[in-house]
C-alpha cells in the first residue's frame, strides 16, 4: 500500500478484494440447484427434435456430442474466471470492451433473456389454453404474475430452494413422458433411424451434423448466463463447479438427455407438431392435467433464470446509462412488465429475427471473452468488484473485433444458403482472431487504467 498517498489504486483495490472472505457467496449445492433450472426448458426438447427432423437422428446426435464438448470446454474457462473474480458479464465486459461496451453487452443479454422469457412463458399460456381454454391475455398475466415474485426472492435466498424442490419433479417428468408415450403409442426404434429424404448438401450448409452444431451456437447466450451465475460462487468450490455445475454434467443433461426425449416424443406421438408449443400441447393432449403440471414445472424452472438474468442486466444497463441507483425491486417489476407486454403483441416473428441477430452478437462476445482469458493466463486477472473509474471508456481491440465479427456473421447468415451454418462459425473465428491480432498490434491488453497491466505474474 502507498502509505504516503492514496490507496485507491488498481493494485491495492484488487488485492483487498481478493483478500476478502467468500462467506457472502452461495454454497456449491445452492448454486448448482439455482443454475440447473435452465436445464428444464421445453426449448431443449424442441431444438433436439427439430435438428433430428431436419437432418436425421444420427446427424443430430453427432452434432449434440460436439456441442456438449464445446460448451463444457468453453464454460470451464469462462466460469472459472467468473468465480475467481466475481466477474459477471457486465463487469467482465469492461475489460474487453471498456465502460461503453458494458452498456451494450448488458442490454443485449437483458433483451435476449426477456425474449426467451416471452417464448417460454407463451408455452405455459398455450398449455393452459389447451387444458382450460380462456383468453390469451388472462393466462399471460397469470404466468407473469406468478413468475415475478419467484425472482424477487433472489438467487441467494430463494431460487436455489425452488429449483431444488422442482428438480426431482423435472427428472421424474422426463421418465413419465417417455414411458407414457411408449405405452400409449408403442415403443420402436423409428426415432433412432429417422433420416431426411435428401441429405443437406455442402452448398446449403451441410453436412447435417455441422448444421446441428451451428444451430446450437445460436444458444451461446447460455454461456453468458453461466458467467452471471458463476460470479455468485465461492473460490474454494471452483473444482466442483467446473466439473458439475457449469460443464459436462449440466450440458449432458440440458442438451443431450432433453434432446433424446424430445426426439423420442416427436416420432412417437402421432401428429405432434415440431415446435415448443406443439410439444407442450401434445403433452397436455396425451396426459391431461399431469401433462399440464409437467409443463408448468419445466417452464417455471427455466423462467426463474430468464427473469433473473433479464432484471439483473437491465439494472446494469439502466444504472450505467442513466447513472441512477434504484432498488432491484424496480428492475424486476420493469422487466416483468416488458415481458407481459411483449406476450400480448403479435411480434413473435420479429422476436425470432431479433434473437437470430443477437445470437451473432453473443457468439462474438463469447469468442472475445474466451480469447482474452486464454491470452491473459500469464498476467494478473482483474477482480470484478473494481470500480468503473479504473477502466477506459473504450477498448479499441475488443470493440472493433466485436463490431466487425458481428457484421460478418449477419451478412453471411442473411445472404447465403450456407450462412446458417457458417455464419456463426465465421463470427467466432473473426472475433477471436481479430481481437488477438489487434491487442498485440496496439499493445492494449485490457481497458484497465494501470501501468502494470503488462507485468507478468511472478
Amino acid at each position: 500500500m502507498d502509505l504516503k498517498g492514496t490507496n485507491n489504486t488498481v493494485e491495492v483495490t484488487d488485492a483487498l478484494h481478493r483478500a476478502g472472505s467468500d462467506e457472502d457467496q452461495m454454497g456449491k449445492w445452492s448454486l448448482l440447484m439455482a443454475f440447473y433450472g435452465i436445464a428444464s426448458a421445453m426449448f431443449m426438447l424442441y431444438i433436439g427434435a427439430a435438428m433430428a427432423v431436419a437432418y436425421g437422428t444420427a446427424n443430430a446426435i453427432i452434432g449434440l456430442v460436439l456441442t456438449i464438448i464445446a460448451y463444457s470446454l468453453i464454460n470451464h474457462v469462462l466460469t472459472k474466471h467468473s468465480i475467481n473474480n466475481r466477474a459477471t458479464v457486465a463487469r467482465f465486459s469492461r475489460t474487453i470492451l471498456g465502460n461503453a461496451g458494458t452498456v451494450i453487452a448488458s442490454i443485449v443479454l437483458s433483451l435476449t433473456a426477456i425474449y426467451y422469457a416471452v417464448f417460454e412463458g407463451a408455452i405455459v399460456v398455450y398449455a393452459f389454453q389447451a387444458a382450460f381454454g380462456g383468453e390469451h391475455w388472462v393466462w399471460s398475466l397469470i404466468v407473469v404474475a406468478y413468475s415475478t415474485p419467484l425472482v424477487l426472492g433472489g438467487v441467494r435466498r430463494f431460487l436455489d430452494k425452488l429449483n431444488g424442490w422442482l428438480l426431482p419433479l423435472y427428472l421424474l417428468g422426463l421418465v413419465v413422458m417417455v414411458v407414457w408415450a411408449g405405452v400409449k403409442y408403442g415403443f420402436s426404434d423409428a426415432w433412432l433411424t429417422q433420416a431426411p429424404e435428401l441429405a443437406l448438401p455442402l452448398a446449403s450448409g451441410g453436412p447435417g451434423w455441422l448444421a446441428t452444431f451451428a444451430g446450437y451456437m445460436g444458444v451461446w447466450v447460455l454461456m453468458m448466463y453461466a458467467m452471471d451465475y458463476a460470479a455468485l460462487g465461492k473460490r474454494k468450490d471452483i473444482g466442483f463447479h467446473t466439473k458439475h455445475t457449469f460443464t459436462w454434467s449440466f450440458w449432458t443433461l440440458t442438451y443431450g438427455v432433453n434432446a433424446l426425449v424430445g426426439i423420442f416424443l416427436t416420432f412417437t406421438i402421432p401428429g405432434l407438431e415440431v415446435s415448443e408449443s406443439g410439444l407442450s400441447g401434445g403433452l397436455v393432449g396425451m396426459m391431461g392435467l399431469i401433462g399440464l403440471l409437467l409443463v408448468l414445472v419445466f417452464q417455471t424452472r427455466i423462467n426463474t433464470a430468464n427473469y433473473f438474468i433479464a432484471a439483473a442486466n437491465l439494472q446494469e444497463f439502466g444504472e450505467r446509462l442513466f447513472r441512477v441507483k434504484l432498488p432491484a425491486f424496480f428492475w424486476v417489476i420493469l422487466s416483468s412488465v416488458i415481458i407481459f407486454l411483449l406476450m400480448l403483441l403479435p411480434v413473435i416473428q420479429y422476436l425470432l429475427l431479433a434473437l437470430a441477430w443477437q445470437g451473432v452478437l453473443v457468439s462474438g462476445w463469447v469468442a472475445i471473452a474466451l480469447t482474452h482469458i486464454l491470452l491473459n493466463r500469464s498476467r494478473n486477472e482483474e477482480h470484478g468488484l473494481l470500480g468503473d473509474e479504473h477502466y477506459r471508456r473504450f477498448n479499441v481491440p475488443g470493440l472493433i473485433a466485436w463490431v466487425v465479427a458481428t457484421a460478418v456473421g449477419l451478412v453471411l447468415t442473411s445472404a447465403f444458403a450456407w450462412g446458417a451454418t457458417w455464419g456463426p462459425i465465421a463470427t467466432v473465428v473473426v472475433a477471436s482472431g481479430l481481437y488477438a491480432g489487434l491487442r498485440g498490434a496496439l499493445r492494449q491488453h485490457t481497458a484497465l487504467h494501470s501501468a502494470s497491466e503488462s507485468t507478468p505474474v511472478p
